[in-house]
């Protein structure tokens, strides 16, 4: 069974550093093979503030934008959220993502590759599995946090440490456990 994983970018804002460590990720998820692994990126959807007539939970979308994301969302079987903190919480675009469809997010696990100064986005992370939960998905414990990221990015690179690319097999491998598990829950 081939599982397919998205590795988001919740980051948004021009100049941010979140599309180097997703490539990162990204291409350590590729070299761990369990998944068959997309990068994507929050920023092509463009999604404004919620726009939509009608409850997420309906799925009577009519926007192009939403259609999109729903379909990006629907096709995985996990997710790994690359994300910044912005005063604690998510940033307002994952935030805004999370809450623009429903049923495309149930039964699936969820990771972290947080980064940031020194809490490393960890407080972020925090804040939004609360928000997953209630989505219906499953954030698991292990994780990678970068703290003080800005260092280890040369020329829009990112250079992980021991400590990061060992958590991000730890990372995979226990995703990969959740997603086989759930995919009959989300299959149906």
């Amino acid at each position: 069974m081939t599982l397919r994983l998205h590795t988001i970018v919740a980051s948004t804002r021009p100049g941010r550093v979140g599309p180097a460590v997703a490539r990162w990720f990204h291409d350590r998820a590729k070299a761990h093979g369990a998944f068959d692994a997309h990068l994507v990126d929050l920023a092509d959807f463009a999604l404004p503030v919620y726009d939509e007539p009608h409850h997420p939970k309906m799925q009577k979308y009519e926007k192009a934008h939403t259609k999109a994301w729903s379909e990006s969302v629907k096709a995985a079987d996990a997710y790994v959220f690359v994300t910044p903190e912005y005063n604690f919480g998510p940033t307002p675009a994952l935030l805004n993502a999370l809450n623009y469809v429903y049923s495309e997010w149930t039964y699936k696990p969820a990771a972290f590759v947080s980064y940031g100064g020194v809490s490393g986005g960890i407080r972020a992370v925090q804040m939004t599995k609360q928000i997953l939960t209630t989505l219906k998905v499953m954030p698991i414990l292990e994780a990678v946090v970068i703290p003080f990221v800005f260092p280890q990015i040369k020329d829009g690179v990112f250079t992980p440490n021991d400590i990061q690319t060992t958590a991000s097999t730890e990372v995979l491998d226990e995703l990969h456990k959740w997603a086989a598990a759930l995919k009959p829950l989300h299959a149906k």
